[in-house]
């Protein structure tokens, strides 16, 4: 791929940086938002870029780029690397955007916002009055999941996850007033759906393979896009329950992202519907 400080007409770039990165449909939702408010001087492009190797990509960095996008495995050296954290960045303990400020660089994690968004699509009015929860995974997207879940009302969370990580995920929840456990892909998983007011499986298809039946007992967000529907989401569709899967995540995380690099309101049908066409 050719660096992108190779076009000389265009003034302003933002960029997803992670790895592997070819498959990112980020480029996908910010190009299309600059085309359908006339921004031709802008550009979004993909960059190849480890953990290690974002201090010097983004130190590095033409004053062009306005921002950066950052996915795994390079979520937490954005946060570390960052002169300025946001609140929530901060109690979720990672970073998926980068920002130039005249200050340098300033870290958020809009992540959250993916998950509101795709939550409020999923339950509607319904959103703002779960109690219970479960979410699959403990890692990366799990966190702002909970953050985002707990923001929301919710005060009982149960953490499927095949390690305990609850010694990781206390000084996140605890402060929040939320209620938690953790519950191994042995336990009785169907019993704790039965009781969830919404699932969010953060982890791949695989990770819950042979369980989809037991955990398909209440309205799933999956945070997974390619290849959708997951086994899960139909499993939960067939029992009868709302499901969206992990673009509408992608989506609505991307709008925060391209306000905060343009300083523009984003065109939300245009990059929604751009996103959905790539992908079938």
């Amino acid at each position: 791929m050719s660096h992108p400080l190779e076009m000389p007409d265009v003034r302003h770039r933002a960029a997803v940086l992670g790895s592997p990165i070819e498959h990112s449909r980020s480029p996908i939702l910010h190009n299309a938002g600059y085309e359908a408010l006339g921004m031709d001087d802008w550009e979004y492009t993909r960059i190849e870029c480890t953990a290690e190797e974002l201090p010097a990509v983004v130190g590095g960095a033409g004053e062009e780029f306005a921002g950066f996008s950052v996915t795994m495995p390079a979520k937490f050296a954005a946060l570390d690397f960052a002169d300025e954290v946001t609140d929530r960045a901060r109690q979720i303990g990672s970073a998926n955007t980068l920002l130039r400020t005249e200050s340098g660089w300033r870290a958020d994690n809009t992540d959250c916002d993916g998950i509101t968004g795709a939550l409020e699509e999923l339950l509607g009015g319904r959103f703002g009055r779960a109690r219970r929860a479960i979410v699959v995974g403990g890692g990366g997207t799990a966190r702002p999941a909970l953050w985002a879940l707990a923001q929301a009302g919710v005060t009982d969370i149960t953490v499927i996850n095949r390690s305990d990580r609850s010694a990781e995920l206390a000084p996140l929840l605890s402060p929040l007033g939320v209620a938690f456990r953790f519950a191994g892909f042995d336990s009785d998983l169907a019993a704790a759906a039965r009781q969830a007011d919404v699932i969010v499986s953060t982890v791949p298809s695989v990770a819950v393979e042979g369980r989809e039946q037991d955990l398909a007992h209440a309205p799933v967000l999956d945070v997974i896009y390619e290849p959708r529907p997951t086994p899960l989401t139909v499993a939960a569709a067939a029992n009868g329950y709302l499901t969206v899967d992990g673009h509408v995540m992608l989506a609505h995380q991307a709008y925060g992202q391209f306000e905060q690099f343009t300083g523009r309101p984003a065109p939300r049908e245009a990059m929604r519907r751009a996103l959905e066409a790539s992908l079938g």
